[in-house]
């Protein structure tokens, strides 16, 4: 197995690569996810369950926050075909409808040997207060057009 060093790059990537995106999550956001998974937390539904537990009012369910990431993984970095292997979020504060997220990507680590990827992920507010933050894994053999960008 070789020494891996930090300018080394796999195809088109590279250690400090950034992609970023933002959306702000509407109540009715909150409702058709908690249709789709049938995910009933009242935090996420109620404004007086939400504060019960401390938030100032219904918050933005952390899978929701964590669903920006695999967006930005499979359509900007690495891109379309990415294998997204691990993710570990902590959601040191609540994001809330109505907030504008923005989530960013960033790689930290090539292995190129292995094809693997570690990124940094964040997720922050307008007013830049951290609402999820985490370390991705990814799998990069797959990716889209490849060769045009090796």
């Amino acid at each position: 197995m070789s020494e891996l060093l930090e300018h080394e790059t796999l195809w088109h990537l590279a250690v400090g690569q950034t992609a970023s995106a933002s959306r702000v999550f509407s109540d009715k956001d909150l409702v058709e996810y908690s249709d789709l998974t049938g995910d009933k937390n009242p935090i996420f539904r109620s404004d007086s369950e939400a504060k019960k537990v401390s938030f100032d009012r219904t918050i933005v369910p952390w899978p929701l926050l964590s669903g920006m990431f695999s967006d930005l993984l499979g359509t900007q970095l690495p891109g379309r075909g990415t294998g997204w292997l691990k993710q570990k979020n902590s959601f040191p504060n609540a994001a809330y409808p109505g907030d504008t997220i923005t989530a960013k990507v960033e790689i930290v680590r090539i292995r190129a040997d292995k094809k693997i990827v570690n990124l940094k992920s964040t997720c922050t507010t307008q007013d830049g207060i951290v609402v999820c933050a985490g370390d991705t894994l990814v799998w990069v053999e797959n990716l889209e057009n490849q060769s045009e960008k090796k």
